[in-house]
C-alpha cells in the first residue's frame, strides 16, 4: 500500500467487523461515520470538535468533547504581547457516552453544550461556521463572551482514517485550515476583534476509539501571504500510519501532501527554539516559542500531560510542483501530549 494512500471514493468508515474499510487520507470527508457500527464499548468512544482562532496578538480555543467516560468542555484565551499569558477553563462531565449527540458529519449540524455556567455552540452551514460562547465566571469572576464566524469556501482539508494496533480501535479525523475569521471575543472590558484579511481559524474534528496510553505530536498554522492563504497541518502518534500521514501544506485552498515530519523538541525546556524537518525535504522550519499552554492532570487512571506551545515559525515549505513558499514569524502552535485515558 502507498505510504500516502489517497482515498477518492465515498464509503462507510467501518466494515461489519468494526474495522476501517480503507485506511488512508483524503481531501474531504469521504468516509461516513456511524457510531452504531463501532464494536468497542461506549466508554471507549471519543468524539470532539476543537476550534482554534488566531488574531493579531491573541487567540481563542474552544472544545466540545465526549470521551466516553468523561467529557471535557474547554475554552482558552491567549495573549501574545510583551507579557504573554493564557487562561484555560474546563468543565468536566462524567460518563457522557454519546449524550452530547455530536454530529456524525463535520459539514452540517449543531454541536452544543449548555449548563448553568457555560453555553457553547458551533453552528455549521454551507460555507460558514459560527462559534458562540458565553462562559460565566471564566476567570477572576469575569465572563468571556464570543461570536466568531469562519468562512469555508470550496477548499481541500486533511482527512485521515487509520487503525490502531488493537482490535476495534481507529482514528478518524479532519483538519480544516485557512478559514478566514471575523467576529470578536470579549473579556474584562476588552474586545478582541478578528480581521478576515489576516486572521484564520482551524478546526480539529475527530471521532474514534483510542488506545489507553498514547503520545501524539501536532502542529498547525495559517497566514495570508500577499493575498494568498497558506496553512499547514503536521503531526504523528495517531495510530498506525502505514497507509498515510496527516502532514499537509495548504495553499489557496489546495492540499499538498507531505511525507514524515519530525518535531525536534529541546530536552531541557519547551520554551527553547524547536525545529521541524521532513523526510522529503519539503517542510524545514525553525520555531521560536512564546508561551506554553501546559496542563497536567493525574487522577491515577486518568492522566494527561499536555504542552501546547504557541510561537513564531519561519522557513520554507515546498508545494507539489516544486514552488517554494517562504514564511517568517508566522504565529502558530505545536504540541506534545501524553494521555492515559
Amino acid at each position: 500500500m502507498n505510504r500516502n494512500h489517497e482515498v477518492t471514493r465515498q464509503q462507510m468508515l467501518l466494515d461489519r467487523s468494526g474495522e476501517i474499510q480503507e485506511p488512508g487520507w483524503a481531501r474531504n470527508l469521504l468516509w461516513k461515520y456511524d457510531r452504531s457500527m463501532i464494536k468497542a464499548p461506549k466508554w471507549r468512544i471519543k468524539e470532539w470538535d476543537y476550534y482554534l482562532v488566531m488574531g493579531n496578538g491573541f487567540a481563542g480555543a474552544f472544545t466540545i468533547s465526549d470521551n466516553g467516560y468523561i467529557g471535557l468542555q474547554s475554552v482558552s484565551l491567549l495573549c501574545f504581547g510583551e507579557k504573554p499569558w493564557e487562561h484555560t477553563e474546563t468543565v468536566l462531565n462524567a460518563f457522557p457516552m454519546g449524550k452530547l449527540k455530536l454530529p456524525a458529519d463535520s459539514g452540517e449540524g449543531v454541536t452544543e453544550y449548555r449548563d448553568k455556567r457555560l453555553h457553547m455552540r458551533f453552528t455549521v452551514k454551507k460555507g460558514r461556521r459560527r462559534i458562540q460562547c458565553l462562559f460565566r465566571n471564566f476567570y477572576k469572576e469575569k465572563p468571556l463572551k464570543c461570536d466568531i464566524v469562519l468562512e469555508q469556501p470550496d477548499m481541500d482539508s486533511m482527512v485521515i482514517a487509520t487503525p490502531w494496533d488493537r482490535k476495534y480501535a481507529f482514528y478518524y479525523n479532519q483538519k480544516i485550515n485557512c478559514m478566514r475569521a471575523s467576529g470578536y471575543m470579549k473579556y474584562d472590558g476588552k474586545k478582541y476583534t478578528f480581521d478576515p484579511a489576516v486572521n484564520f481559524g482551524t478546526l480539529d474534528w475527530g471521532r474514534g476509539v483510542w488506545t489507553y496510553d498514547n503520545t501524539w505530536y501536532w502542529g498547525s498554522g495559517n497566514a495570508d501571504i500577499g493575498g494568498n492563504s497558506f496553512g499547514f497541518n503536521i503531526g504523528y502518534g495517531f495510530g498506525n500510519t502505514a497507509a498515510a500521514t496527516e502532514n499537509v501544506i495548504f495553499y489557496n485552498g489546495k492540499a499538498h501532501k507531505l511525507d514524515d515530519i519530525t518535531f525536534c523538541i529541546p530536552e531541557n525546556s519547551y520554551m527553547e527554539p524547536w525545529k521541524f524537518t521532513s523526510s522529503d525535504g519539503r517542510f524545514e522550519m525553525d520555531f521560536v516559542p512564546v508561551i506554553d499552554r501546559a496542563a497536567n492532570m493525574d487522577f491515577k487512571i486518568l492522566v494527561s500531560d499536555q504542552h501546547q506551545v504557541f510561537g513564531r515559525i519561519s522557513g520554507t515549505a515546498i508545494l507539489d510542483d516544486g514552488t517554494p513558499i517562504k514564511i517568517k514569524d508566522v504565529m502558530c502552535f505545536a504540541e506534545k501530549v501524553h494521555n492515559r485515558y
